[in-house]
């Protein structure tokens, strides 16, 4: 059973957790004091810290004391929380060996996801303990390659309210069985989201496979859903199992679903219907025990109205449906995302690696990114390889797509349109001085200006446009 220790000034927050991780059976002390944290850690060994950022003490704050806990065991996993979110911190704390980076406020399913992907298991007690994992990135399916990919997850958690109600989707849907579809554009993280429903259901302690359907001819397609035997067809020299074999007892994701042709559509529906798969050159049939899972950047309805897609093969897959939202729709997840591949580049080119500029920043969240989250991490990778060295990643190393300059103003921007002494207007006024205001508090971070404001970023790029202040 493991132990975690909770170090907040807020005896709310302590409480909060407390209730949250006995209640799922964890073994939990609190404190409100640095000070009595780092004595405690030195008597008690324990497997996870949650960690305020920002301790009333002195002498500690929740750097220094997570720099303490590591020092007195390595083996303890320490969580920062914070209501004061920044991607530098984010970052710094990463970097110095912070497990993750929790935003105040949170719920109960956030925590207990994320004391679960730290054991590397399901979460709500569905599998038993497993040892804490490793971030690391994730496999990839390729294109007729079955990966057999481990349970160990590196899955970002979002505060945007859309991804909020993914992950309520996959929580519910995940221990059981259905089969399911999960739609979205193209790089948003279908696979992900396939592979966070894999472990948290009852079948994590069995394989996840992933096949990428999209360029697979009708014979290969065959074979590497249902196996060979040897000597099937020209070029058979061995016998193999298919995907479905090699999922035994787990998941199998098929991405791109919608490329399979109408022949191999007839075959994957029987065996949905029957259980049972029969290798290519083969009279033997095979039970399969597998949960299937498939992906499409198309809607599946539409495709199966439209002929494009076997309507009785999407009834049948269709249990239950997840939408993966795109990024754009999500940018208040951006700094965990960028977080969370800076991390990731840094120990691939065993380097340090340098936040974003405020300008660059702003480039990104001013861009659409139809590429989605793939995009996303390339231009990190990019940017991190041209910045090499600096302090900063500035706008000079984004693609050109991405470029564009805040200018400051030099000037007081006037209020345009002179409006009538009315109740109406005064308060128009007042909201554009206040804006005016804010925006130069924080030199014209439209992030940290809406923080400031207390409204989502739309919605202060709606009153820039309504007031027609140009940045």
């Amino acid at each position: 059973m493991m132990n975690i220790l909770i170090v907040d000034d807020e005896i709310n927050i302590c409480t909060l957790l407390n209730k949250i991780l006995t209640g799922a059976g964890y073994l939990v002390d609190t404190t409100l004091s640095g000070l009595a944290a780092v004595k405690m850690v030195k008597e008690k060994v324990y497997d996870l810290v949650f960690c305020d950022y920002r301790l009333r003490d002195k002498e500690k704050d929740g750097a220094s004391l997570m720099e303490e806990i590591r020092g007195i065991n390595p083996h303890t996993k320490v969580v920062i929380m914070t209501g004061y979110p920044d991607v530098r911190i984010a970052i710094r704390l990463i970097k110095e060996g912070a497990f993750d980076y929790l935003l105040k406020p949170f719920n109960r399913d956030q925590i207990l996801a994320l004391v679960k992907t730290m054991q590397g298991a399901a979460a709500s007690g569905i599998c038993e303990e497993l040892p804490a994992i490793e971030l690391a990135a994730p496999a990839t399916a390729k294109a007729g390659k079955p990966v057999v990919v481990n349970r160990n997850l590196n899955y970002i958690y979002g505060e945007s309210q859309v991804s909020k109600q993914l992950y309520e989707h996959i929580h519910l849907v995940a221990p059981t069985d259905y089969s399911i579809i999960i739609t979205g554009e193209t790089g948003v993280g279908k696979e992900a989201v396939a592979r966070l429903v894999h472990v948290h259901s009852k079948r994590c302690d069995y394989p996840f496979v992933a096949l990428d359907c999209g360029c697979l001819s009708d014979e290969l397609a065959s074979s590497e859903l249902f196996g060979h035997e040897k000597g099937a067809f020209t070029g058979a020299i061995n016998s193999l199992k298919g995907a479905f074999e090699q999922a035994q007892g787990g998941t199998l994701f098929l991405d791109e679903v919608t490329n399979l042709s109408y022949a191999v559509q007839v075959a994957l529906l029987r065996v949905i219907q029957e259980r049972v798969v029969r290798p290519v050159g083969s009279l033997k049939e095979i039970p399969v025990d597998i949960r299937l899972v498939v992906a499409s950047n198309e809607n599946l309805q539409e495709a199966a109205l439209a002929g494009k897609f076997r309507q009785d093969l999407f009834f049948r897959l269709n249990e239950f449906s997840i939408t993966v939202p795109p990024l754009r729709t999500r940018l208040q997840d951006l700094p965990l995302f960028i977080a969370n591949f800076l991390k990731e580049i840094g120990e691939e080119l065993a380097q340090p690696l340098p936040p974003f500029s405020h300008e660059a920043q702003e480039c990104m969240y001013r861009h659409t990114w139809p590429g989605n989250i793939r995009e996303l991490k390339n231009v990190v990778r990019r940017a991190c390889l041209l910045a090499a060295g600096e302090p900063e990643i500035p706008v000079s190393a984004l693609p050109p797509d991405l470029r564009g300059t805040a200018v400051l103003p030099e000037q007081e921007p006037v209020m345009p349109d002179a409006l009538p002494e009315n109740l109406k207007s005064a308060a128009r006024q007042a909201e554009y001085q206040k804006i005016i205001s804010v925006m130069k508090t924080v030199r014209y971070n439209k992030t940290k200006a809406a923080q400031l404001l207390n409204i989502d970023r739309k919605t202060l790029y709606n009153k820039l446009n309504m007031f027609n202040i140009e940045l």
